[in-house]
Order: C-alpha cells, then sequence, then structure tokens
C-alpha cells in the first residue's frame, strides 16, 4: 500500500509535467507549420552552403 501512496503522485507530477509541456509548445508556435516539413523534402533545389566548394 506505501508503494501506491509513492507512485500515484509521481504519475500525477509526470502527467502534468506531460500536460504544460503541450501547451508550452501550442504557444510557441511549434504547430503552426505542420506541412512545411513535408514539403520541403520534396524540394529539389540544395541549399546555396551546399552549392559552393569549401576548398576555394
Amino acid at each position: 500500500m506505501n508503494t501506491v501512496g509513492i507512485l500515484i503522485p509521481i504519475a500525477l507530477l509526470l502527467g502534468l509535467f506531460g500536460l504544460a509541456a503541450f501547451f508550452w509548445a501550442v504557444r510557441t508556435g511549434q504547430y503552426d507549420d505542420i506541412d512545411g516539413a513535408a514539403l520541403r523534402i520534396l524540394n529539389d533545389e540544395e541549399p546555396e552552403e551546399r552549392l559552393t566548394d569549401p576548398r576555394n
């Protein structure tokens, strides 16, 4: 019974931490552009950093 008394508060704290992390991610705009990464992989152009030769 002592173990349940310890595990329940730990589970509640972890759940609250996860909920707070989710609200933080929504507030900071982590979910604003959900299609951007999926479409960016289809782009054939390479960034300019890769087009220049670093040996020059």
